[in-house]
């Protein structure tokens, strides 16, 4: 694997407990949200600008909404 990926082995309670703190403290840490499939999508030029404003509209009062906005710079 190449830079920008980690391997998480999820095969205990244990290992799967701190793979999700990981993942929230990369989150937290770097302002990004890992695997968010609508800013994939848009990145990739699957959806449009304007396909992820109409799915950030329902989701604007919470911080999933919310960073939808910021992607397409509407916050």
């Amino acid at each position: 694997m190449g830079r920008g990926f980690a391997w998480l082995d999820t095969g205990t309670h244990e290992s799967l407990l701190e793979a999700s703190q990981y993942i929230e403290t990369v989150q937290r840490m770097q302002n990004v949200q890992v695997a968010n499939l609508e800013e994939i999508a848009y990145r990739m030029g699957y959806i449009s600008r304007e396909d992820v404003l109409a799915l950030a509209q329902s989701l604007k009062k919470n911080e999933y909404g919310q960073y939808l906005l910021r992607l397409i710079g509407e916050a």
